[in-house]
């Protein structure tokens, strides 16, 4: 994220902090937040205010849509094999 779009979300996290839940998902840790936002310090401060009250919930595992998508493709898979074993017979 540009230095900009970094101070617009801190902006907005500062105005809700405090006010109003927030939910966040991200496959990033906490501390690969600095390579996300341009100015570490900004990333320092939306942190700041971001986890002050908050509670973390870290969840392992596949990724639903990977494991859909996983799914989807087995099942195309199935219809293919069986489209080519009735045109072979």
């Amino acid at each position: 994220m540009d230095i900009q779009g970094a101070n617009l979300f801190f902006q907005l996290i500062a105005r809700r902090y405090e006010k109003t839940s927030t939910v966040f998902t991200s496959n990033k840790t906490f501390s690969q937040w600095n390579e996300v936002f341009a100015d570490v310090t900004i990333a320092s401060a939306i942190l700041d205010r971001v986890l002050h009250h908050c509670t973390v919930i870290n969840i392992k595992g596949e990724s639903y849509r990977l494991k859909e998508r996983k799914e989807f493709m087995r099942q195309k898979q199935q219809i293919v094999n069986t489209l080519f074993e009735q045109g072979s017979t």
